[in-house]
């Protein structure tokens, strides 16, 4: 068994029933929720003329590989109406994999721990929520030394589901 941390979000639709059901995807069909951070909302990043995202981390526990994970998140993506079209454009969910126990993975179809996690508050702020004090296995920084450290300008508002 091992832990992984994945990003859920969206800014198509219902975003917070798109990212509830994600969440009821994943355990059926890739592991077990262990905990789920508060929803978190911001303005879009990269592209701003956008409807404002809804991200929420999910902390699993898995039996499947990265890549068998990461196969079934874009599953789920694609059944849930996911179009890739513009990048950094609008999306009714996205399901990105930020750490997979200890490992470090990089190859041309997966990149762990997520490459850009450092850059984006809207991922720090709800990881921090439910691992402030793990280290960042490239780094060695605490996922709240990094949200500290963080330059992202744009603002993520916690919400109480």
């Amino acid at each position: 068994m091992e832990i992984s941390y994945i990003l859920t979000g969206g800014n198509i639709g219902d975003r917070q029933g798109n990212l509830s059901r994600a969440a009821i995807l994943l355990e059926s069909r890739a592991g077990r929720i262990l905990h789920r951070s508060s929803y978190y909302e911001t303005a879009a990043w990269g592209i701003e003329a956008q409807p404002d995202f809804l991200n929420q981390v999910l902390e699993i526990e898995t039996t499947m590989s990265p890549e068998a994970l990461l196969d079934n998140l874009l599953e789920i993506e694609r059944e849930m109406g996911r179009i890739r079209g513009e990048k950094f454009g609008p999306r009714t969910i996205d399901l990105d994999i930020l750490f997979y126990g200890d490992m470090i993975i990089r190859t041309d179809e997966l990149e762990i721990p997520h490459p850009r996690m450092a850059e984006r508050r809207f991922v720090l702020e709800p990881l921090c929520e439910l691992i402030r004090d793990r280290k960042h296995p490239v780094t060695g920084q605490t996922i709240r030394e990094m949200l500290l450290a963080c330059t992202d300008p744009l603002a993520v508002r916690r919400i109480i589901a």
